[in-house]
């Protein structure tokens, strides 16, 4: 009850964000007005399910919520004048971009909070990839294999000696949240300093909505991305040529470990999109119960690269990756000069104001399965006056509250798709 009278109050105080500009005959929105209706994003009915508690998100920062361009400051559909209408798709938000113009083509909600899963595990390769050697080859400890039980891994071995390359194969391939957690300290001397350093790598692209409290994308308090900075970051990652190489692998091989009398086996990538897609480049399939399924596919027809991200999608009736197929045949009938917006620079957008976390002091965060994670609390960042407090002490309940609930069972929350 007083968790509810609060968020009433915060509600009555908090300022209002970034409204969507009207809506012209083609169903987009047409920067410059301060304040219209949102239109609707186009909606497949999707099964109930029991979710666990969604997070309390930052609150909206305008400045933020423009990145961009102002067309994307709506919490609903943006399309092109004299655009089709999307297919409907049962994701919360989603966004359609060109690799190599980033021209935005569409999207909804492009700058709403989401829970990323495992496709932070892209944020995490855009921060190290390019920083490790992957003939390397290391040797895994214990702490790298503490992850939640029941949650998706490689299957890499204490004291096992892996190349950096195999690493990242069992990461973007099997989404292992053992090679996140090994190629985190590699690239960084810790996992704690790996999710510092991915989200100093997130400031730089301009992913302002973007918070790490997880290299691999195991749930963790206060771990928000959108999709707007998925598209940021997906770009950064389809650039590399390495990283092309290893999202379009179909299988590897995980070496035997004759010291530790251990075969070796075959691995497979989950990523649907690379088989069942002319033009597929690759991608990221993520899910937890929390986050339910997001996802991350690029594809290239006609010259074109497009990308397309997902967060808060039902497998039911229609899979992730073919929500995200579907979006892409959609960005691909769009005439090569519609768009939106556009996915800004590395470095363009360095100082967007009042972001909650920004300026917040790194700390140490415990995640649901009380281990602790490097990565700053947005609850020090820049609410201000009675709102400041409203939102700390509701935050304080919820968190409260989340733990007695923890302590009384514990949810399995899995990290594959």
């Amino acid at each position: 009850m007083r968790a509810r009278v609060l968020a009433a109050a915060v509600a009555a105080v908090l300022p209002v964000g970034v409204t969507p500009a009207p809506a012209d005959a083609g169903g987009a929105v047409r920067a410059g007005s301060a304040r219209a209706a949102v239109v609707p994003c186009p909606k497949l009915p999707a099964p109930k399910v029991t979710r666990p508690p969604r997070p309390v998100p930052p609150p909206a920062v305008p400045a933020q919520q423009a990145v961009g361009g102002e067309a994307l400051a709506t919490t609903g559909l943006t399309v092109p004048p004299g655009a089709p209408t999307p297919p409907p798709v049962t994701a919360t938000s989603w966004l359609v971009a060109d690799l190599d113009t980033g021209a935005v083509l569409g999207g909804c909600g492009p700058h709403e909070y989401g829970t990323p899963a495992s496709v932070q595990k892209l944020l995490l390769a855009a921060t190290m990839l390019s920083k490790l050697d992957p003939k390397q080859v290391v040797t895994v400890t214990r702490p790298d294999l503490d992850i939640e039980p029941g949650s998706s891994a490689v299957g890499l071995l204490d004291r096992g000696r892996y190349s950096v390359e195999t690493a990242w194969l069992g990461l973007l391939l099997q989404s292992g949240n053992d090679a996140a957690n090994l190629l985190a300290r590699l690239g960084a001397g810790s996992a704690a300093a790996g999710v510092r350093e991915m989200n100093a790598e997130a400031r730089r692209l301009g992913a302002w909505q973007t918070r790490a409290v997880t290299p691999s994308g195991l749930d963790g308090p206060g771990q928000f991305t959108s999709a707007y900075d998925l598209a940021l970051i997906a770009r950064v990652c389809f650039a590399d040529p390495t990283f092309r190489r290893y999202a379009l692998t179909e299988r590897a091989q995980i070496p035997a470990q004759p010291a530790l009398r251990k075969p070796g086996f075959q691995i497979q990538n989950e990523n649907q999109l690379i088989y069942r897609y002319p033009g597929a480049l690759g991608g990221k399939t993520g899910f937890t119960d929390l986050a339910r399924h997001t996802y991350v596919g690029a594809a290239e027809r006609g010259g074109r690269r497009l990308v397309v991200t997902l967060l808060g999608a039902e497998a039911r009736p229609v899979r992730g990756w073919e929500q995200g197929a579907r979006l892409l045949d959609w960005g691909f009938g769009l005439p090569r000069d519609a768009a939106v917006g556009r996915l800004v620079d590395p470095g363009e957008v360095t100082t967007p104001s009042a972001t909650p976390w920004a300026s917040a002091p790194v700390a140490a965060a415990p995640n649901p399965a009380g281990r602790v994670v490097g990565a700053p609390d947005w609850r020090g960042g820049a609410l201000v006056g009675g709102a400041a407090v409203l939102v700390g002490l509701l935050a304080v309940l919820l968190a409260v509250g989340r733990r007695r609930r923890a302590r009384r069972r514990v949810r399995r929350r899995v990290a594959w798709d």
